[in-house]
């Protein structure tokens, strides 16, 4: 027994030591091909263009501009991805729960095929797809407002004109003192009905009146076709739209399961009592099941949003100029793949930890609601 805290030091030791001959050859090997250590390759011009930028960037800006470019885009993917991936899999969860013997078979073979397909084969498969849409002249169109063509995919959306600094900090302060309202009547005790329609009111009044006080101005586009090319409303890139398709199909099927263990998990009685208050079907899932089912569904779902975020990362091999491509590239120009990839570990490592964050803060709200009704 006394001769274990010697040999804890001594393991602790050895991996000192073999951390710093890493650094110290690390550190010869850069000095030896003239590589300078650090991060200041970040301040140094860009020589190459990002296909799909979503602020303003062009060959010449500093490397940290283009990989907040990349960065924008995996969040912009990221996020879109877990709010769709959860609309469909919530919808696909509870079909396949219905009666329905056609719709929960259906609903068990696609979960089946997604989930057991990788998702690298299927975003191959998206964006050959999406290569195979006809030239805006003949493209696809549904209602005259939606456009599928080899260009990408274009929807109605919103048009911002003339946003600057201080209109988004203007809109920022609406949203802290919004939600700074939320928590102080939580920590009151609930949050009455009234209360959150007036501050929600107020907050989108704020949001109405930041645009004109500020010069800004938004207005709603529909694309249409406008010589070779559809003009107007938004567009989503081929790459950006397969990468998006891919990773909404992909775990929309695991949440589909989730969702659907989460729901079996509430004891029949549930629905038996409910019956015999004369709910019917649809009220007794929406205001019993699911809300005793999200203690069940939350935990893992937030394993399916970790999981989304950092399979993102396989855009890389369709082309969407995310983070991942973004950084191999700097690394790939400048030498600094060590600082490079510190770095992109870093990001993905605090966006994760961020969303966990979120998540668990939800879900001890679900779970002291559920503690509570008990």
């Amino acid at each position: 027994m006394g001769t274990w805290p010697l040999t804890q030091v001594a393991v602790i030791a050895v991996i000192i030591a073999l951390f710093w001959l890493l650094g110290h050859n690390t550190a010869e090997t850069m000095a030896r091909i003239g590589i300078t250590p650090g991060f200041d390759f970040l301040g140094r011009p860009a020589n190459f263009e990002i296909g799909e930028a979503p602020i303003a960037f062009k060959a010449g800006d500093p490397y940290i501009r283009a990989i907040l470019a990349g960065l924008l885009n995996t969040v912009k993917a990221a996020a879109l991805g877990c709010v769709l991936a959860t609309i469909l899999g919530v919808v696909l969860g509870v079909a396949g729960l219905s009666g329905n013997l056609l719709l929960a078979g259906l609903v068990r073979w696609y979960v089946e095929i997604v989930r057991n397909t990788p998702l690298l084969l299927q975003l191959f498969f998206w964006m050959s797809l999406a290569k195979s849409f006809p030239s805006p002249r003949q493209a696809l169109s549904a209602f005259g407002t939606f456009f599928l063509t080899n260009r990408g995919v274009f929807v109605p959306g919103l048009s911002f004109h003339n946003v600057s600094a201080p209109t988004l900090w203007l809109l920022g302060g609406f949203v802290v003192v919004y939600l700074a309202f939320l928590t102080w009547a939580r920590r009151k005790g609930s949050v009455p009905g009234r209360r959150v329609g007036l501050a929600t009111a107020i907050l989108v009044g704020g949001v109405v009146l930041a645009f004109p006080l500020t010069g800004a101005g938004a207005s709603w586009e529909i694309p249409a076709l406008a010589g070779f090319n559809i003009r107007g409303g938004y567009n989503l890139t081929p790459e950006f739209a397969a990468l998006l398709t891919g990773l909404v199909v992909k775990f929309s099927a695991a949440i589909a399961e989730i969702v659907r263990a989460g729901i079996q998990s509430v004891d029949r009685g549930q629905w038996e009592a409910s019956r015999a208050l004369g709910l019917h079907s649809g009220q007794i899932m929406r205001l019993v099941v699911l809300p005793q089912a999200l203690r069940v569904i939350t935990p893992l779902t937030t394993s399916s949003y970790l999981d989304l975020t950092k399979d993102s990362s396989l855009a890389v091999a369709i082309g969407y100029p995310d983070l991942v491509s973004i950084i191999n590239t700097t690394a790939n120009t400048t030498g600094q793949s060590l600082e490079a990839l510190t770095l992109l570990i870093a990001v993905y490592l605090a966006i994760n930890l961020s969303v966990s964050a979120a998540m668990n803060l939800y879900n001890r709200r679900v779970a002291l609601r559920g503690t509570a009704r008990t």
